[in-house]
């Protein structure tokens, strides 16, 4: 495994989109969740953050999207300072957040769902209808379910309505919280797959997970985690061999794999 400096694996080339910059995180003021961490995703890319239950993966996903504010550093989007912009901002920026627990309108229609992805241009039914169109195309069930409640879909199905909701926005970047959990194999198969294709189409993606060797292999460069502090960050390279993920595993959980 790395070292816990950021030159322990090799730098990312290309043009940062999106980062934190040396942030610090509190809750109620006196817990500190992040402690100044860097993260840096860089546009065409998909960026992973890994690390064990508690790191702040999550916070720091948050925290890239304006729910949590800094107490040190800044939040940069294209060079600029977002600190204390309210997320609606970060959508107008496009900037689109799908996070971990299901964020769904259960009883509205899964086409009313999507509908909700297009309130900021409401007024443009030429897009509207295309965003639809493409949702659609990407996921056909979504199709074929369109009139259906969302509550009534799988939990997979409800992913995917919850990835082209986000797409509606036709945004420059995604972030991912845990987006396969709880959902089945095959379904999580394809929803790697989907995300993997996503700089194809132009868009960054930051991706938090649990699941080390998905989010290695659909990464372009990972950052560690641990205890809200950068531990390591390099190239998907630094994960590749199963050795070098089990003892990465066996640290987080403090039992030796052989």
């Amino acid at each position: 495994m790395a070292n816990t400096t950021p030159a322990a694996g090799a730098a990312a080339s290309g043009e940062v989109i999106l980062g934190l910059e040396d942030v610090s995180v509190s809750y109620h003021g006196d817990i500190t969740i992040l402690d100044h961490v860097n993260i840096s995703a860089r546009k065409g890319m998909v960026t992973g953050i890994i690390g064990p239950n508690g790191a702040g993966k999550s916070t720091a996903l948050k925290t890239l999207y304006g729910f949590l504010k800094p107490t040190t550093g800044h939040i940069r989007y294209k060079g600029e300072s977002l600190n204390g912009k309210p997320p609606y901002t970060f959508i107008e920026r496009g900037i689109a957040f799908v996070p971990q627990n299901r964020s769904l309108f259960g009883d509205l229609s899964v086409q009313d769902n999507l509908l909700l992805g297009c309130w900021v241009f409401r007024n443009d039914a030429a897009r509207v209808r295309r965003v639809l169109e493409a949702a659609y195309a990407q996921f056909p069930i979504l199709g074929d379910k369109r009139h259906d409640p969302a509550s009534s879909l799988s939990g997979g199905q409800q992913r995917f309505l919850e990835l082209a909701r986000a797409l509606a926005l036709e945004p420059e970047v995604v972030l991912l919280d845990e987006p396969t959990a709880m959902i089945a194999p095959k379904l999580s198969r394809e929803i790697y797959d989907f995300i993997r294709a996503l700089p194809e189409k132009g868009i960054t993606v930051v991706l938090v997970d649990q699941n080390v060797r998905q989010c290695a292999a659909v990464s372009d460069y990972l950052y560690v985690l641990e205890l809200g502090r950068n531990k390591a960050e390099g190239g998907k390279e630094m994960f590749e061999g199963d050795s070098a993920l089990h003892k990465l595993i066996a640290e987080w959980l403090e039992y030796k794999i052989d």
